[in-house]
């Protein structure tokens, strides 16, 4: 069911979750908001031709997911435990879902809740939020909701995955590309996105004379977007932040490249 109106959707919500002005809202029925309501908003928060009726199925799920412990995390915190051997024997998968993305996080859920997996990462690339017309903003709603339909009340990481610099626009006009990476960034952190892979190793130049030289454009826009990503986090949240050191598919990367992209 579509809703015509935000008022059609506060009216379903009714005797479920109580929607106060400030936007906080208490749930009344917790398996009722499961059972009966969170498969609408979620067909509302991606169909929903009305944009103050989507973003308010979306901010509506959010909202609801931050009262069950559904919330959208960065997983920092624990990438530097696992960094310092406080936590060892075990990977983080990231998945990309590029389609059927509520039926297949449902399904994720429902395999970590049987496995007794506590972390896990849903990513999507700057080029599947093109080609699959997901933005950042309906992705996490969609997981968040598949979450709370699966009563999976703990933290949800959600990732955006090579967030990559084009080169060849780059080459045409790079303030353009630069500006276009930094709006998806913040796109992307104001839906519940605190964990960014940034990608600028599409500007590595095997060309030239050393691993610093070659490293140069890639490290110092690896840099200049990771401060940006500073001034956009919520308070209390560091976002994590991933880089690259050699693009997909050319060759493996070596240690040494490796040092002179972080020195």
């Amino acid at each position: 069911m579509l809703y015509q109106t935000k008022e059609d959707m506060i009216n379903d919500l009714k005797g479920i979750v109580d929607i106060h002005k400030n936007g906080v809202v208490t749930i009344l029925d917790k398996d009722s908001f499961r059972n009966k309501i969170i498969d609408t908003l979620v067909y509302n928060a991606v169909f929903n031709k009305d944009e103050a009726v989507k973003d308010a199925a979306r901010s509506t799920i959010r909202n609801v997911g931050n009262n069950l412990g559904v919330v959208s995390s960065s997983i920092q915190s624990l990438y530097e435990a696992m960094g310092k051997k406080k936590y060892k024997g075990f990977t983080v998968p990231a998945i990309n879902i590029r389609g059927l993305t509520y039926d297949v996080s449902r399904s994720i859920f429902r395999a970590a809740k049987k496995n007794h997996v506590g972390a896990f990462i849903f990513e999507i690339a700057r080029s599947e939020i093109g080609y699959t017309d997901q933005r950042p903003a309906e992705y996490a709603a969609v997981i968040l909701a598949a979450a709370i339909k699966e009563e999976f009340e703990s933290p949800v990481f959600i990732q955006g995955d090579h967030f990559q610099i084009n080169a060849k626009k780059y080459e045409k006009d790079k303030e353009g590309e630069l500006n276009t990476i930094k709006k998806l960034i913040k796109e992307a952190v104001d839906a519940g996105f605190y964990n960014i892979d940034i990608d600028t190793s599409t500007l590595v130049d095997l060309n030239k004379p050393n691993l610093t030289e070659q490293q140069r454009l890639n490290f110092e826009f690896a840099a200049e977007l990771t401060a940006y990503i500073r001034t956009l986090e919520p308070k209390g949240i560091t976002v994590s932040v991933g880089g690259e050191i050699g693009e997909v598919e050319k060759k493996n990367s070596t240690v040494e490249e490796l040092r002179a992209f972080m020195d």
